[in-house]
């Protein structure tokens, strides 16, 4: 399984009640698509947020983004990077 990250932008501030509400619709696309969503992160003005999810490839969280109708700016793998592990 990869790391993948969705980066969002939004036009007008989004509020983290608005974020969960979402998140409540989406375990069963995400399950299809093998997707789990770990965390997350909005920025403090509301209008940025990352999303992180362990998934087979970007193109199945993507396919399950677009599919929920989720915008996103860019989705790409990364490598998790953590002080306890550094041999990673």
């Amino acid at each position: 399984m990869e790391h993948v990250i969705v980066e969002r932008v939004f036009a007008d501030p989004v509020q983290a009640a608005d974020v969960y509400a979402a998140m409540q619709k989406a375990p069963s696309c995400l399950d299809a698509h093998r997707v789990r969503h770990l965390r997350s992160c909005l920025s403090l003005d509301g209008l940025r947020m990352i999303c992180e999810y362990e998934a087979p490839d970007a193109e199945s969280v993507r396919t399950a983004n677009l599919r929920m109708g989720s915008q996103f700016e860019r989705i790409w793998t990364a490598k998790v990077l953590s002080p306890s592990d550094p041999a990673r």
